[in-house]
């Protein structure tokens, strides 16, 4: 309650806000076949929160920015298991495993994106389809695209706008 705000804290959870409400588009689902189920959604959030921390980690001050976002995802993704009736003691193992993944999935971003091997398809395969194999190579080929642009414009925009609906990178 008397506590001073911390601003980068609250810059990242409007980053956080927004990336998360990205992480919902209907063309993510619809035209690129991320099954809208709770996996579904939760590996549609890692790979928007992956590339918004590489976009993060490229300010000044940016590995302690990407970690607020980081503290502001998961204090999220903590009381949303908990309003879906995960019991106390099971939150925090279920939080360790999404910690994990977000981890995994975000090397493997990286690594595509920069060009490595294996391609960012093949990435894209194996990790945002909620488990399950994608309907068709159309629907990744439109993901990767999409990722592509996003990445693209994410690299283009200003620090401040980041956070904002009106000025900063459209789904």
């Amino acid at each position: 309650m008397f506590r001073r705000k911390n601003p980068l804290a609250e810059f990242a959870s409007a980053v956080y806000a927004r990336t998360a409400a990205e992480a919902r588009a209907p063309e993510l689902f619809e035209a690129c076949g991320v099954p809208d189920t709770l996996d579904g959604r939760f590996d549609s959030l890692a790979l928007h929160a992956a590339i918004m921390i590489d976009r993060l980690r490229r300010e000044a001050d940016g590995e302690a920015l990407a970690q607020e976002f980081f503290d502001a995802m998961f204090r999220h993704l903590d009381v949303t298991l908990r309003e879906l009736g995960v019991q106390d003691l099971g939150v925090g193992r279920r939080i360790k495993i999404m910690a994990e993944g977000l981890h995994g999935r975000a090397l493997a971003y990286r690594a595509a994106l920069g060009g490595g091997s294996p391609p960012l398809g093949e990435v894209l395969r194996r990790n945002a389809y909620g488990g399950r194999p994608p309907v068709d190579d159309q629907m990744v080929a439109r993901l990767e695209a999409y990722v592509r642009r996003r990445a693209a414009r994410l690299a283009e925009t200003p620090r401040n706008n980041l956070s904002s609906t009106e000025n900063g990178p459209s789904t």
